[in-house]
């Protein structure tokens, strides 16, 4: 027996299932369903198929619905109605993955010229292949929420940027504290003379092999240096 043989009896059972858990007969489900009896026969006997929307309305008249599973018997939702669509209101083809436009955006010569789409994709499967080994394989097509525009996106970058740059500068801040708190400590000045003095033994510090007193950690000279510049 053939697969699409083989199919076709298997749906004569779902349809027959369908009869008796609805307490119907083949002419009471056909005529529920607006269908001939000799087609709910023939879908029975495996020697035809029915169309999707007529199995579905059969299952609903047995309280029962049809759904598709994985291959550990997991049920698998269908796609999202509600996901984002291009500018022209059509969904995104399924087997692709939309983004946002203003992620890796691409459009030959005109890419500079034309204005830039809140959502894009790439048709070249390659591409769309390196982006899932990097992040994952999304389950569905991005629903639309709050911040997708792109000029909503570029702004929480930008300020993102700046949290940044400021917590950078609080680091920078502290470290240069606690060096000033180290010279207080060992009894260095906190700002030493411009013009460099040392010895060239300071120079060797700064290459050192081996390792090094606190105090020239933090102040790379020798003990009777006259000069302490700050070499950093």
């Amino acid at each position: 027996m053939d697969d699409e043989a083989a199919a076709r009896r298997r749906l004569g059972g779902l349809v027959r299932r369908i009869r008796r858990s609805a307490d119907l007969s083949q002419r009471e489900l056909a005529r529920a369903l607006g269908v001939s009896t000799g087609a709910v026969a023939q879908a029975e006997s495996g020697a035809r198929d029915l169309p999707a929307t007529v199995l579905t309305r059969a299952a609903e008249l047995a309280g029962l619905r049809f759904v598709l599973v994985d291959a550990a018997g997991a049920e698998v939702p269908a796609m999202d109605d509600a996901a984002v669509r291009d500018r022209g209101g059509r969904r995104f083809p399924a087997h692709l993955d939309p983004r946002h436009g203003d992620v890796g955006w691409w459009h030959g010569p005109e890419r500079y010229s034309r204005e830039r789409p809140q959502f894009t994709f790439d048709r070249d499967r390659r591409e769309r292949d390196g982006l899932r080994a990097a992040v994952g394989v999304p389950a569905d097509h991005h629903v639309p929420r709050p911040g997708d525009s792109l000029e909503e996106r570029a702004r929480l970058r930008a300020e993102a940027a700046e949290a940044a740059w400021r917590a950078r500068w609080r680091e920078g801040l502290a470290q240069h504290r606690l060096r000033l708190q180290e010279r207080l400590r060992l009894g260095l000045p906190l700002f030493s003379d411009p013009t460099c003095a040392c010895p060239p033994a300071c120079d060797d510090l700064l290459f050192a092999d081996g390792p090094l007193t606190a105090r020239q950690r933090a102040v790379p000279h020798v003990e009777n240096c006259p000069c302490l510049c700050d070499l950093a």
